[in-house]
């Protein structure tokens, strides 16, 4: 089974965390943290601070990583290594998401995650005060 890695951005702001809706492909409409597939070289750091600028017009800093989620998809196995990341300047603009939003601890599940990101909510709610 091919693997794909992957990195992704937890931006968070105080108690809030970004969450992005995915405006194609095969897991369109799914709910996941912005992000992508690291290039040849790049550091997931690298990976993340060009993700983030490309996806959504916006300068982050990259933080502690949080999780590496391993996922079985039927036709991938997915590796996403998921970083807490801040905003350093930019309006976090949309460039191929359809919607975003801030979350809440309590507002988390109000959306419909990717399967992949379902087991890092979970963990995220005990890590939000």
């Amino acid at each position: 089974m091919k693997t794909i890695e992957v990195v992704a951005a937890i931006i968070r702001d105080g108690e809030r965390i970004f969450a992005t809706q995915r405006g194609y492909g095969e897991f369109k409409d799914g709910w996941e943290f912005p992000g992508g597939k690291m290039e040849q070289g790049e550091t997931p750091g690298q990976a993340l601070i060009r993700e983030i600028r490309e996806e959504l017009n916006t300068e982050i800093e990259v933080g502690e990583l949080v999780e590496t989620v391993e996922y079985d998809y039927p036709q991938f196995h997915l590796t996403m290594h998921c970083f807490w990341c801040t905003v350093k300047s930019g309006d976090l603009v949309l460039k191929e998401h359809e919607a975003a939003k801030w979350l809440t601890k309590e507002t988390l599940d109000s959306v419909d995650w990717l399967p992949a990101d379902k087991g890092l909510i979970e963990r995220l709610k005990c890590k939000l005060a």
